[in-house]
């Protein structure tokens, strides 16, 4: 890229930094290590290609006076446990709408797959879940009790073995971002096959309705962190495939940092799911509109936390600059 290019696709944003540096103790930490991380991968990057101009020189200067305003008082606030969690992983996900709806498509796509490919072939969710799972479902379906498999083990057994393979399937489902997004889009893609095929087996059954309530007690929560783990993913992939105005190493540095931002915004949603699945889901007994009710608070909470928030926040950093 020409330096004249670089400077005029950037110059607004340095002064928004400029700004920053006047305001820093005003401003959010987080927002302040945001904007110190992109102003020195742009200095990093003038660094590579223009080591002598005096645009590099003007954002070594503006660089350090944020890492000045930054560091002069290194005392976390307290709350920060609690802003991490309010503010940060919003603002994160804010930047990264585009990942959440790739994988979301990648999700949706593979359900519609797996779906389509149990109504044509008998053979095919056995293929994908396996002859013991299967004959056991059909075995406690003729027994009565369609969703004995969620009572088969303690409650406090089942949350310990179904959280922490949970949040194994999203670490993988981020380290695999490092394949250039497809080793991330490929767990995805197999975890949206294998639901896909889970629901119509029900529904081939006559028990979709029955399948949904208890499934999606705990699913909404699941099922939606693992899409927003795989937009992790795809951030650290995407961001060396397509480094932009970076370096490629800088770029990577940048959205493996987001990624993983990401991926541990998604740790308390699988305790509070592992919680649901193993102690709610198995009383299939309670009323239906409890159900209902507690798989709508859940939809409603990712919509708003990944969705309605970070696109907010979105409008109000347009509204400010303007």
């Amino acid at each position: 890229m020409k330096e004249i290019s670089f400077i005029r696709q950037n110059i607004a944003k340095w002064k928004d930094v400029e700004k920053v540096v006047d305001q820093a103790d005003e401003l959010d930490p987080a927002h302040l290590a945001a904007v110190y991380t992109d102003i020195t991968s742009d200095l990093s990057f003038s660094q590579s290609h223009y080591p002598a101009s005096r645009i590099t020189v003007y954002l070594n200067n503006l660089a350090s006076s944020l890492h000045n305003r930054i560091y002069k008082n290194k005392k976390e606030h307290k709350s920060r446990i609690i802003t991490y969690w309010t503010k940060e992983i919003p603002r994160v996900m804010r930047d990264s709408q585009k990942e959440l709806l790739y994988s979301f498509l990648i999700f949706a796509i593979s359900m519609f797959i797996g779906s389509l490919s149990t109504l044509n072939d008998d053979t095919f969710v056995r293929l994908i879940m396996g002859d013991s799972y299967v004959d056991m479902t059909l075995n406690n379906i003729r027994n009565g009790v369609p969703m004995a498999v969620y009572n088969g083990n303690s409650e406090l057994s089942m949350f310990l073995g179904i959280t922490l393979n949970n949040i194994r399937v999203a670490l993988v489902c981020f380290a695999m971002g490092i394949l250039s997004g497809f080793g991330t889009g490929y767990i995805i893609f197999s975890n949206g096959i294998m639901l896909g095929a889970f629901q119509t087996f029900f529904y081939q059954q006559g028990l979709l309705g029955e399948s949904m309530l208890a499934i999606w007690i705990h699913g909404t929560l699941e099922i939606s962190a693992i899409i927003v783990s795989g937009a992790a993913g795809l951030a650290m992939g995407n961001s060396w495939l397509f480094p932009g105005t970076y370096s490629r190493k800088a770029s990577f540095t940048r959205g493996a940092k987001r990624g993983l931002k990401i991926v541990i915004g998604t740790l308390p949603i699988f305790i509070v799911a592992g919680f649901l699945e193993s102690f709610i889901t198995r009383h299939t007994q309670l009323p239906d509109s409890l159900r209902l009710g507690i798989i709508m608070l859940s939809l409603t909470f990712v919509l708003y936390y990944y969705l309605y928030l970070p696109n907010t926040l979105r409008y109000e950093l347009s509204e400010s600059k303007n």
